[in-house]
């Protein structure tokens, strides 16, 4: 089932598409249907087409991402392919600001001259999980969105720098935290109709010109094994989301960076596609 939330007339609801219709179930976000505590029976309709679409959940309790997980993405920085025998995830968190939903508009703070793009599938935990082992892992999640991991690659702050080798690693990770770096939509597809999370398709195109193209078989670590290890580190609850790394092709590596106009439109195979212009501040 694809369910999202959506603009109706300036109050948020919630729903499942239905052919060409949105079947409106509740008021407010997803969060409720990820908790299993909203009511699904059919109350109204709404077309599809034309509906202001917003991010799944609106504020998700915690945002996790995981760095370094597609092998090409890697090598393509420089890197030799991580052991998969030896490697753990690298993860860090977002915060709840950075969440915006389908074709809303991400502001190029001033602070970088180097906003990034990152196609990713987010992974919507839907079961309370604490240490859960890596077979019973994809038993806790809801389901899963189309995400895009925006990254400032500089910080412009206006000092001058100490140059010690944390500057460098705590730039990297503050560069994370900017509103709006995590455009997630338009639906959110319930796992049952994702059998296996490691198959599918990631593109992103940047103003029409495809720059990544891949696959989640690429992943150093698979969906289970980012739930089971990042459930043993915190407990998972469900509308946590976790964003489970990118594929090659970042602009990082080839130089090119976004600026005011442009258009990026991340997609995964099954998980529709999310459109993100890039507005002057």
């Amino acid at each position: 089932m694809k369910w999202l939330t959506f603009d109706d007339d300036g109050a948020v609801r919630h729903g499942y598409v239905e052919g060409d219709e949105i079947v409106v179930t509740g008021d407010g976000d997803l969060t409720a249907v990820v908790r299993g505590e909203a009511d699904t029976g059919a109350e109204q309709r709404r077309p599809l087409h034309g509906a202001r679409i917003l991010a799944p959940l609106l504020s998700p309790g915690k945002v996790l991402a995981a760095a370094a997980n597609y092998q090409e993405h890697v090598k393509e920085a420089g890197g030799p392919a991580r052991d998969q025998a030896k490697a753990t995830p690298r993860l860090f968190l977002k915060p709840d600001t950075s969440i915006t939903g389908p074709d809303a508009p991400v502001v190029l703070n001033p602070i970088t001259q180097q906003l990034d793009w990152e196609v990713e599938i987010a992974v919507v935990i839907g079961r309370r999980a604490e240490g859960v082992p890596v077979e019973e892992a994809l038993d806790h999640v809801f389901g899963y969105a189309t995400s895009n991991d925006i990254s400032a690659r500089s910080l412009d702050l206006g000092v001058e720098r100490d140059g010690e080798a944390w500057t460098g690693f705590f730039d990297w990770l503050e560069g994370k935290w900017l509103d709006g770096s995590a455009p997630i939509g338009p639906y959110l597809v319930t796992a049952d109709e994702v059998p296996d999370p490691q198959r599918l398709d990631l593109t992103l195109e940047l103003n029409g010109r495809v720059m990544q193209r891949g696959s989640s078989a690429d992943m150093v670590h698979t969906v289970a094994e980012l739930v089971s290890f990042s459930s043993r580190l915190m407990t998972l609850n469900p509308g946590d989301v976790i964003l489970t790394g990118t594929p090659s092709g970042v602009g990082a590596t080839t130089g090119v960076f976004l600026n005011p106009g442009d258009s990026m439109v991340a997609e995964v195979q099954g998980l529709g596609s999310l459109t993100t212009p890039i507005v002057a501040a």
